[in-house]
């Protein structure tokens, strides 16, 4: 394991000084194979559209890596902080409504909401403490096509395209609930691991 480590370590560095130079980086998740950039790099944003070859009105998750950083950058009330203390980090993305002025307007398409997610996996765990960011992250495929499950898949599909891709591979689980947490009520966007009564539980203090 430590051997392990020490190659996720020494990757996540890596990663790390190419996110900050504009790049695209694609690592393991506890479902599939993420592609990640830095929240708040509208170059690697682009770069990032045109590489999933994504309509530009279909927003990205914010990956985060730790419970704290939530707070920071999103609007939290108190049902929102019991399902975030009950099943983060895990399978779950919370939509919540963002600070004013902490997260770039394209990135929420002016909504003023944006996906949230803490992931389990041990290299993106490592990756996020290590860029000390929160990464913009959907998963590693073209737009409609199935998503890479490991590194060589990532490196098959995008080739040169994608800056840097960390070593492993996904999990394989099934993605993550997707849950709508903006207007004081629970309402699953896409079914997951975390169950609608089970999120409802934890909002509403039951």
């Amino acid at each position: 394991m430590l051997h392990k480590d020490s190659l996720i370590f020494k990757e996540a560095q890596e990663a790390t000084l190419v996110l900050m130079n504009h790049g695209v980086v694609a690592f393991p998740t506890e479902t599939v194979m993420g592609l990640g950039v830095i929240f708040d790099d509208e170059v690697a944003y682009k770069k990032l559209n045109q590489i999933k070859r994504r309509p530009e009105d279909k927003p990205y998750t914010m990956m985060l890596g730790n419970l704290e950083d939530i707070d920071k950058y999103a609007v939290i009330d108190e049902g929102t902080q019991r399902v975030i203390d009950a099943f983060m980090p895990g399978s779950i993305t919370i939509l919540v409504p963002v600070k004013k002025g902490m997260v770039p307007l394209y990135v929420t398409h002016g909504t003023g909401v944006i996906g949230m997610r803490i992931p389990e996996n041990r290299e993106a765990k490592i990756l996020l403490e290590t860029v000390a960011k929160p990464l913009l992250v959907p998963s590693a495929n073209r737009s409609g096509e199935k998503p890479a499950m490991n590194a060589e898949e990532a490196k098959e599909i995008f080739g040169e395209e994608v800056d840097f891709v960390m070593s492993g591979k996904a999990s394989g689980g099934i993605p993550s609930t997707i849950v709508d947490l903006t207007k004081g009520g629970v309402k699953v966007v896409r079914e997951g691991p975390i169950s609608e009564e089970e999120i409802r539980k934890a909002y509403f203090d039951l």
